[in-house]
């Protein structure tokens, strides 16, 4: 008899237990020629979750790993692929979204010829991944793997293993993989931080919190509420905050801080401490002189690169959660004096047959979205109205891009449905915005993915015009009021409503909100609005 001969474990197969083991069994791609090998004859136990652009493959991942908190798994073609993604992955890094990104090289055998489709990868990306490495040899990759895990981790950002195609097929090692499988991290703020900042407060005679996206999550949040409400302070959003820090419906609870150095002088000038918890001290954006503030300040963050670049007395870098609960129980209450006045919303009562406007619609939507609702947001003109009409009333109730950069809300949005497809996911966007990603409505509507998604259409780029008006000048860029997002989302198969009149809006969201935990489909509203108003960020 002929012996039976051995089945050989190859490389491909032993990166599969390292995904498995880290629980990245879902995968992000828009693949090419390079990535066949990996691909084909996918395990059952592996999803495939396919989009048509890699800044949609991204920030669909990117929703994902926000959602979990957990690495999402990310697979990209070569320098094409890689390049297409670069902004995306850039998004991830600023939003701090942990993503294990695999990319596609050519065979290995032949490399040094340059062959077609072979990538100069290593820094295509820049700066942005927290870690890029290209295997040694075609045994390295499982390891290159599980170390990527652990530092898209504990970096907070987009990790890159390069994988030639022909290495998947290649004999693995029978040794252990050289990547820990767990790796623990303290959970424990230092006593001696927690007394230092303790002993700044209580010689405060008014101190402020600012919170950031870093703040955001639910014992955190706790933490924060009793901080405030042991302090009677109010408590501030940093200005362009990518997620909310702080329970946006609390009475404390004063607004987002302006975005230019004299309204934040004076919004801050009542105060002798400022603690800012979970950002920087303090992200501007039109560039004006002078301080941010004339009080003390205090930066208390688990990012290390938040607390190098904040010009503060003193920066703490510690687990939040832990460091905010421990403060707040060793805070003694003080006295409640402090009203804190209502914000102002803006007016949104409807005209009888007039065009809607933008506050019109977010003023609808605040009126029907439950609590829980994950509000995803690129409408840049609209920004301010939708934050003092849509407060985020539950941890991860608000998401945009940290860095700006467009064409992150619909892919997000879909990601986040897809990691938590029992919570409502409601993205606000412009229609300018919506043009970067658009293909990411192809991805909705083939897997089912039960979000919303509202498009403010002005056919223009609105905050663009309002800038240039600031500037004193008119824009050189034309309006594009013959696009219709109806209709590329009905081409790339996603249902949809275009909608003009406030009744036929208010209708449509009550249908819609009846039943939004629920939703098996996607659905386009494209709401026809005016290009009305001011940008003041």
């Amino acid at each position: 008899m002929t012996a039976p001969t051995p089945v050989t474990r190859t490389v491909r197969d032993a990166a599969f237990d390292v995904l498995r083991l880290h629980g990245l069994t879902t995968l992000f791609s828009n693949p090419g020629s390079t990535e066949v090998s990996l691909l084909a004859d996918l395990p059952e136990d592996l999803d495939f979750v396919l989009a048509l652009h890699e800044g949609s493959v991204v920030g669909a991942a990117t929703g994902w790993a926000l959602a979990r908190d957990e690495p999402a798994l990310v697979l990209l073609h070569t320098t094409a692929g890689l390049g297409n993604a670069v902004g995306a992955l850039a998004t991830s890094r600023v939003n701090r979204a942990p993503l294990v990104v695999l990319v596609g090289q050519q065979d290995r055998r032949h490399l040094a010829q340059q062959p077609f489709l072979a990538g100069r990868l290593e820094g295509l990306a820049g700066e942005y991944p927290v870690r890029v490495e290209t295997p040694v040899r075609a045994q390295d990759v499982p390891g290159a793997i599980g170390r990527a895990v652990h530092a898209a981790r504990e970096a907070r950002g987009p990790a890159l293993v390069l994988v030639p195609m022909d290495d998947w097929a290649q004999p693995a090692d029978d040794l252990p993989i050289p990547a820990p499988a767990t790796v623990r991290r303290s959970a424990t703020a230092d006593p001696r931080d927690i007394a230092e900042v303790a002993d700044l407060l209580s010689g405060a005679a008014a101190p402020v919190l600012v919170v950031g996206a870093g703040a955001d999550g639910t014992d955190t949040w706790a933490a924060l509420t009793t901080l405030a409400e042991r302090l009677d302070c109010p408590v501030w959003q940093e200005p362009f905050g990518a997620r909310a820090g702080f329970p946006q419906d609390h009475r404390l609870f004063a607004g987002h801080l302006p975005a230019d150095r004299p309204r934040l002088r004076s919004t801050l000038a009542p105060h002798d401490l400022v603690l800012c918890v979970g950002a920087p001290f303090l992200r501007q954006y039109p560039y004006t002189p002078g301080k941010l503030t004339d009080a003390q300040v205090v930066v208390v963050t688990d990012d290390p690169a938040e607390a190098h670049h904040s010009p503060v007395e003193l920066a703490v870098i510690t687990p939040l959660a832990d460091f905010c609960g421990r403060l707040a129980r060793g805070t003694p209450p003080r006295e409640p004096k402090r009203t804190i006045p209502p914000r102002p919303t803006p007016r949104h009562t409807p005209s009888p047959g007039g065009p809607l406007t933008p506050v019109q619609v977010l003023a609808a939507l605040a009126d029907r979205l439950p609590a829980d609702t994950v509000v995803v947001e690129e409408t840049p003109s609209s920004r301010p109205d939708l934050h003092a009409l849509l407060p985020a009333r539950a941890p991860l109730g608000f998401l945009s891009a940290a860095m700006g950069g467009l064409g992150f809300a619909l892919p997000a949005a879909v990601g986040v449905r897809m990691a938590q497809p029992r919570r409502p996911v409601v993205a606000v966007v412009g229609d300018g915005s919506s043009l970067y990603q658009i293909q990411a409505l192809w991805t909705a509507a083939h897997y089912g993915v039960g979000a919303v998604f509202v498009v403010l259409a002005n056919g223009r780029y609105a905050v663009m015009d309002k800038l240039a008006g600031q500037h004193g000048g008119k824009p050189p860029w034309p309006a594009f009021e013959e696009v219709s997002i109806a209709g590329l989302a009905e081409s790339l198969g996603c249902p949809t409503r275009r909608i003009t009149e406030y009744a036929d809006l208010c209708a449509a969201l009550d249908t819609l909100c009846a039943d939004l935990a629920d939703r098996a489909e996607p659905l386009v509203l494209e709401v026809c609005v005016t290009a009305d108003g001011e940008f003041r960020p």
